[in-house]
């Protein structure tokens, strides 16, 4: 306030040489005042800068290297202790699959040997039981068949029993017909037999 109303003054008062003297000299130092130098680039302040900078370096370097590299090397570790780990499992794991695996084949293979030899067993028991079938029935049928020849033979002589018996009457009454006498039936059976035996 006091320099603006001594700048005023002198502008007001140019003739009063006493007054423009004090408000020239007042005039420098006030400007002067108002253009000091910013801190951090005074070199008159560069040494204690530096100390607290090296104060403030040093402190941040021991909370560093104590508190917070410990602690991200411990979380590494945990990290490199856990992804080992899960190698170890997972290595586990495929083993005891593959083991699964093989022994699941092994039952497969065992498992296709005893239907094979169930399969086998069984077609052979099915051609042992027709073979048995076949001989049961073949044996029933000669069995049958003879029966049958032997059936067939008793009904053949006694047909032939039969027409030995009516050929002879036949030729007897033909003869006794034919002659007027009667013939003897041995002579006629003999006749009659010699004629068979030539037809035979």
């Amino acid at each position: 306030m006091t320099f603006t109303s001594s700048a005023y003054a002198q502008a007001e008062a140019p003739g009063e040489p006493g007054m423009a003297a004090t408000t020239t000299t007042q005039a420098p130092a006030a400007h002067g005042a108002e253009h000091h130098t910013f801190p951090p680039f005074d070199p008159a302040t560069f040494g204690s800068q530096l100390f607290w900078l090296v104060i403030l370096f040093g402190l941040l370097y021991i909370v560093m290297s104590r508190v917070a590299l410990p602690k991200v090397g411990s979380i590494i570790e945990a990290r490199d202790k856990k992804i080992a780990g899960d190698l170890a499992e997972a290595a586990r794991m495929k083993e005891a699959s593959d083991a699964a695996v093989a022994a699941h084949e092994q039952a497969l293979a065992e498992a296709r040997q005893n239907a094979h030899a169930i399969a086998q067993k069984a077609r052979d028991a099915a051609k042992a039981e027709a073979a048995a079938d076949r001989t049961r029935i073949e044996a029933e049928l000669n069995k049958k068949l003879g029966a049958s020849e032997a059936e067939i033979a008793r009904v053949k002589t006694q047909a032939l029993a039969g027409v030995d018996a009516i050929a002879r009457d036949a030729v007897e009454a033909i003869v006794e017909s034919l002659v007027g006498t009667k013939v003897e039936k041995g002579q006629v059976a003999n006749a009659v037999a010699a004629a068979m035996a030539e037809g035979a």
